[in-house]
């Protein structure tokens, strides 16, 4: 099996499964799915084997969450009304002793206690005035990979690749930047689903010597602004479950902490856990 991740529509008589394929952080995940469950996870199973995977993720409907218990799969994290206003249930299965072990736990659980004692009563940043938001097009593509090149040793999805930021955009997903002294200092994105209405805030990243601005909080909410504008209000964001201050932005902005997906992604420098934050911009 090839580095690339690929999406697969699996149709059979009595299941649809659609399942994203992803060597690069070596597991599966089940983005979708109708049908006999106890058929649909066989042939879940089948593929980890096929392709040699250390964890299986599931974004499960509330109705099967008693059933994937039975199955050995675990609860990990929650997305509220992902499914067209139904809650989505991330359930794993982990296939190697080492992807179930984490030293960083009571480390990562403590930084959320942290959190949650901080003030939500920020005042909106104001950065220096050469500081200009945007949002981007195909022509940033360049610009971003290289962004993305300097902040992440190692990235899980390979926003490295012009190429592939293109693609994303061609996708549907928003990109909103910073530019200073026309280069790009800070950018973030939407990845929309149109199909579900929801999307996942990610790819945040700013250079160190601009991170004082609060220039990630200003991103977040354009995006949130231009998700509002398009009928989606089901809006999420994966953070480094390390990072104290990616973390604290998405609680300061009204994120609300739903779980931690253990050894989820290689990105920064390693393979790492990473906390889910959701939030109802249709109550903002």
């Amino acid at each position: 099996m090839n580095k690339s991740a690929s999406t697969i529509l699996i149709e059979e008589s009595n299941y649809f499964l659609e399942v994203y394929l992803d060597p690069f952080n070596n597991r599966i995940r089940i983005d979708d799915y109708r049908g006999n469950t106890n058929l649909l996870l066989e042939r879940a199973e089948e593929l980890a084997r096929k392709h040699q995977v250390e964890k299986l993720i599931m974004k499960a409907r509330s109705e099967d969450f008693i059933h994937l218990y039975e199955k050995g799969l675990q609860p990990e994290a929650v997305v509220d009304r992902y499914f067209l206003g139904s809650d989505a249930h991330f359930f794993s299965k982990f296939y190697t002793v080492e992807r179930k072990k984490s030293d960083h736990w009571i480390t990562e659980d403590g930084m959320i206690h942290s959190i949650y004692q901080l003030d939500t009563a920020i005042d909106k940043p104001f950065p220096p005035k050469e500081y200009e938001l945007k949002k981007a097009d195909e022509s940033c593509s360049e610009e971003l990979s290289e962004l993305y090149s300097k902040v992440f040793q190692i990235y899980p999805t390979p926003l490295h690749d012009p190429e592939y930021v293109r693609k994303t955009m061609k996708e549907g997903t928003i990109y909103y930047v910073f530019f200073q002294q026309g280069k790009i200092v800070s950018a973030a994105s939407a990845e929309v689903n149109s199909f579900y209405k929801n999307a996942e805030l990610t790819d945040c990243a700013t250079l160190k010597e601009h991170r004082k601005y609060g220039l990630m909080k200003i991103i977040l909410r354009d995006l949130e602004g231009e998700l509002k504008r398009q009928g989606i209000f089901c809006a999420y964001s994966i953070a480094r479950s390390l990072s104290f201050g990616m973390n604290a932005v998405l609680f300061q902005l009204g994120y609300k902490y739903r779980g931690r997906l253990m050894n989820n992604c290689y990105i920064y420098d390693k393979l790492e856990n990473m906390n889910m934050w959701v939030k109802n911009l249709a109550n903002c």
